[in-house]
């Protein structure tokens, strides 16, 4: 049944959140920051050529890879809690506006990070980062509250191309600004500060319509409502999770492919310069086409989902991604052609098999636990990030080639698919205390 005009208009105001916080996945960590951080870190290095912290002489090159996981450590910390007083209090909106106001003032001020200022950046960086998670638990908690179990693949995917959508737009307009600094009278660096500031000002303004368009629900967990704090609704609710195994089966196995899918994304420009030869101007080129194609690819797959269901699709999605990596193993080098063809199909696979885990596992909540168990969602989203680079790194090391090196990832498709595969979802969603959707 169509949705009443009320709904259709909280659903639109949560797509658009998508739209907002996209570009600083894309602008801010993928593209822009990692190599600039990095070339303001060697500008501010002492005469040895390595950074001075704390005692600690630390090579510039590895700067940013060291921000990035301290920053996704703390969210390990934080996730949960904010996931807690989320449910708690019921006030879903305010902290919504307040993690991405926070995230997003960080962000605008990488503007000033120039001149050797590398600590600056780290520290802003870190804030931005740690309240992009924090936002994003609050965000993906609404869906039950906006879709019943036949509509949430659907919702879900359509968030995800919205994101797609903003992300491609505004990294568009940025790499042209990079690509034009010189006619503009700008250097390459100043360019890069105006992107970095611009993705925080989208961020937040769009996040302003965000708000106006959610609302709050009622507290539905009575004893969510009697905790005190924060941290004895968190120590509740670990408690409680050892009682639904089944939805522990399910961010195992989510564990495991997702983190294939975050090394492929992270990993593939290496393996592209170093195995491949290809130059920077194919890498920003496929960048682009993957952000457009994810848009085709997130819708096309919500409705596979509709059709087939949302298990049956994300294990199709996962048979796609071990093709991906020994086609990526057999890839001629300098042959551009065929690195487009697999970045598209990357692009199709991407989004759908994201925005489908994401309303998957919404099936497998307790009811009023939402935020909270998308903390955890996200720590197995963020927090293992580091199995797959480091099964990569080990694979090159032991084997001196980057071709054994990305098809090593294949481990984490194939276990993730097994795991997914062998969890009975029906029964999963009912022992949530939920009901399942037609289709799984």
């Amino acid at each position: 049944m169509p949705a009443d005009p009320a709904l259709r208009r909280e659903r639109f105001g949560w797509y658009s959140y998508d739209w907002a916080m996209s570009v600083f996945n894309t602008s801010v960590t993928t593209v822009f920051l990692g190599p600039y951080l990095t070339a303001v870190a060697e500008d501010g290095a002492g005469p040895d050529g390595r950074l001075d912290l704390l005692g600690l002489s630390i090579p510039p090159g590895s700067w940013f890879s060291y921000v990035l996981s301290v920053s996704v450590l703390l969210q390990v910390l934080v996730l949960p809690l904010t996931g807690a007083v989320a449910d708690r209090t019921g006030r879903k909106r305010e902290m919504l506006a307040g993690a991405t106001a926070l995230g997003a003032l960080a962000t605008t001020g990488l503007f000033f990070v120039a001149d050797g200022r590398w600590l600056l950046g780290a520290v802003l960086f870190a804030l931005a980062n740690i309240a992009f998670g924090a936002a994003t638990v609050v965000y993906y908690s609404w869906l039950p509250d906006l879709a019943g179990p036949d509509e949430r693949d659907l919702v879900s995917s359509r968030g995800w191309a919205f994101g797609y959508v903003g992300g491609a737009l505004l990294l568009a307009v940025h790499l042209g600004l990079v690509l034009g600094a010189p006619s503009l009278g700008l250097t390459t660096g100043e360019a890069v500060r105006i992107c970095l500031a611009t993705a925080g000002l989208w961020w937040g303004g769009f996040t302003v319509f965000t708000v106006s368009r959610l609302r709050n629900r009622p507290v539905r967990d009575v004893d969510a409502v009697r905790s005190r704090t924060g941290f004895r609704q968190l120590a509740t609710t670990l408690r409680e999770m050892r009682a639904f195994p089944l939805t522990l089966w399910f961010l195992g196995a989510y564990l495991l492919f997702n983190d294939g899918v975050q090394t492929v994304i992270s990993l593939s420009a290496t393996y592209a310069v170093e195995e491949l030869g290809l130059e920077q101007s194919v890498l920003t080129g496929a960048i682009l086409m993957v952000q457009v194609v994810a848009i085709a690819g997130a819708l096309a797959l919500g409705r596979l989902a509709a059709r087939y269901g949302a298990k049956r699709v994300v294990l199709g999605s996962l048979l796609a991604w071990i093709g991906v990596l020994v086609a990526a193993f057999f890839l001629e080098a300098g042959a551009v052609g065929q690195f487009y063809a697999l970045a598209a199909v990357i692009g199709l696979v991407q989004g759908g098999t994201q925005a489908l885990s994401r309303s998957l596992f919404s099936q497998l909540i307790p009811l009023g636990k939402e935020a909270e168990y998308y903390g955890f969602y996200e720590i197995s989203d963020r927090g293992t990030s580091w199995l797959g680079p480091l099964a990569f790194g080990l694979t090159y090391q032991l084997t001196g080639s980057y071709r054994y090196a990305i098809v090593s990832l294949v481990v984490f498709f194939v276990a993730g698919f097994v795991a997914l595969a062998a969890l009975p979802i029906r029964r999963a969603v009912l022992a949530a205390g939920n009901t399942p959707p037609e289709r799984l």
